[in-house]
């Protein structure tokens, strides 16, 4: 119908232009909307981007699997060759050897009439009895030369590095048959100094401790430090011997009495207070640093911890698990020809599918390690319903001003 004056002309026509601006407001902000699901706000990456492995700001390559049953199993039995029984096992006992730098006392003992060594012995000899009663001579402490050997009157020069006393003292005699009468030797090592561990770390005094035949072992060598200074459950032991330097929770050696192994001499035990945390990111209940027990977390108890999946937000399908893992862990996962970053190791991302049932089993039998990151990727329709709340609420803010206006 047309207007009958001029104030009712312009009032259709302000009335078509803003509808007119409306619906072109409408359209620009649904397309650039569409466009931009991707860039709204987001706790982390989307799940098909982590499960692509591509990465702008690591130079190495992410390797992503599949968390099933078989790999659980493979990362279990990586995990068991990493223990104090497993990579170094139990050794003879170190004080039954006699080492370069030790100390050794010889006591000969012949029958009468003794003339050799008790001669040598004169009123230093070990009886003072009759005449006829066999006589002890000690001779003079001998100290290990560098290239293992000792020098005795009448028996010579002995290699003696590596033996046990008992063999020393059965060569000794061999060599003064026909020299002494009836010799019966006796050595003692009486300062071990290479059959030592040292214990250094976190303990109330850091000390050297000496082994002998008996067979120290490892909690020995820590209660001669006076214990742990920390809570056992945040200490973790290391054994260096040698080359191999192999780290174990106190909580494991406690609980699990194998690995109180036997010490060899020259093993160094480190006390370290060392507690464990993993971190929870993402479409979570709870995002925080998760501290955890030495004896070990599974990612089932993990997401109990932080109060499981946020069940507006989450996918069920993405949840991942962030490790810089140790290639020999892998096995045959491993990919050929994997870069791997400065200290060896290789950027990995687990990724568990909680819509199977039975991954919730695999969950249980997979163990968190310290300062892995726990991640969950939000839904893909999240993105969406954000979007379409954030219309919505523009929609009707447009609406509110046009009615203002008209």
């Amino acid at each position: 119908m047309a207007c009958t004056d001029d104030f009712s002309c312009t009032d259709e026509k302000l009335s078509r232009n803003w509808r007119r601006a409306i619906r072109t407001c409408s359209t620009l902000l649904l397309s650039a909307g569409l466009a931009a699901c991707s860039s709204l706000g987001s706790s982390g990456p989307s799940g098909s981007a982590v499960r692509s492995g591509n990465s702008m700001s690591v130079s190495t390559d992410i390797h992503v699997v599949e968390l099933t049953d078989t790999v659980a199993r493979q990362l279990i039995v990586a995990e068991q060759g990493r223990t104090f029984a497993d990579a170094l096992g139990e050794v003879p006992p170190a004080g039954t050897r006699i080492g370069r730098g030790d100390v050794l006392d010889f006591a000969i003992w012949e029958s009468p009439p003794a003339a050799l060594f008790g001669v040598l012995g004169g009123e230093a000899g070990l009886s003072k009895g009759p005449a006829l009663a066999p006589r002890a001579t000690s001779l003079l402490e001998q100290m290990v030369t560098e290239d293992g050997r000792v020098t005795l009157p009448f028996a010579g020069t002995l290699n003696v590095a590596g033996r046990t006393p008992q063999q020393v003292a059965r060569e000794v005699e061999a060599r003064l048959v026909g020299k002494a009468h009836e010799p019966q030797v006796i050595v003692r090592v009486t300062q071990p100094v290479t059959a030592m561990v040292t214990v250094v770390g976190d303990v109330a005094a850091s000390t050297r401790l000496p082994l002998t035949a008996k067979g120290e072992r490892l909690l020995d060598a820590l209660a001669s430090a006076g214990g742990v200074k920390q809570p056992v459950g945040k200490m973790t032991l290391r054994i260096t011997r040698g080359a191999k330097v192999v780290s174990l929770p106190l909580d494991r050696v406690l609980l699990d009495p194998r690995q109180n192994i036997t010490l060899q001499a020259g093993d160094i035990i480190t006390a370290l207070y060392q507690p464990y945390s993993f971190t929870a990111l993402g479409a979570v209940r709870n995002n925080a640093e998760v501290p955890f027990e030495g004896t070990g977390l599974s990612l089932a108890q993990g997401l109990g911890r932080i109060g499981g999946l946020d069940d507006n937000r989450a996918s069920i399908r993405g949840v991942f698990v962030f490790r810089f893992e140790n290639p020999a862990t892998l096995g045959p996962l491993l990919p050929t020809n994997a870069r791997l970053t400065p200290d060896g190791r290789l950027p990995v991302i687990y990724r568990l599918n909680m819509s199977d049932p039975g991954s919730f089993f695999v969950a249980q039998g997979f163990a968190l390690s310290d300062k892995d990151v726990v991640y969950v990727s939000n839904a893909p329709l999240t993105d969406i319903q954000k979007f379409i709340g954030i219309l919505s609420q523009t929609s009707f803010s447009i609406v509110g001003v046009a009615n203002q206006v008209r």
